[in-house]
């Protein structure tokens, strides 16, 4: 099993930056990827970024080159550093864990609300 806990939302304004955090433990040494996923009211979650255990990165096609993902091995945790925010990115964020079982794990999500 692997737990994933996320932080760092909140409410920003058009055009900031925010950072979130997604921290693992439990069986890590089974994570293949990890990513970002998100759901905005009335649509279905999405994958935002993923990032491998060997650092290959992807991207939706409507955060590149506005968000980054990287992760920190030592501390068990994936960023999603978030600039130039608009109104469209307002969503619930979750973590996700791809375990080499092929098991997805989720965590609960982090609210991000950008204001225009």
């Amino acid at each position: 099993q692997v737990q994933l806990v996320e932080s760092g939302g909140g409410l920003v304004q058009t055009g900031g930056s925010l950072r979130l955090s997604c921290a693992a433990s439990g069986s890590i040494f089974s994570i293949n990827a990890m990513g970002w996923y998100r759901q905005a009211p009335g649509k279905q979650r999405g994958l935002v970024a993923r990032i491998t255990n060997g650092g290959t990165t992807n991207y939706a096609d409507s955060v590149k080159g506005r968000f980054t993902i990287s992760r920190d091995n030592a501390k068990n945790t994936v960023y999603l550093q978030m600039n130039s925010l608009k109104p469209e990115d307002t969503a619930v964020y979750y973590c996700n864990a791809e375990a080499s079982d092929t098991r997805q794990y989720w965590g609960r999500g982090t609210l991000v609300t950008v204001s225009s």
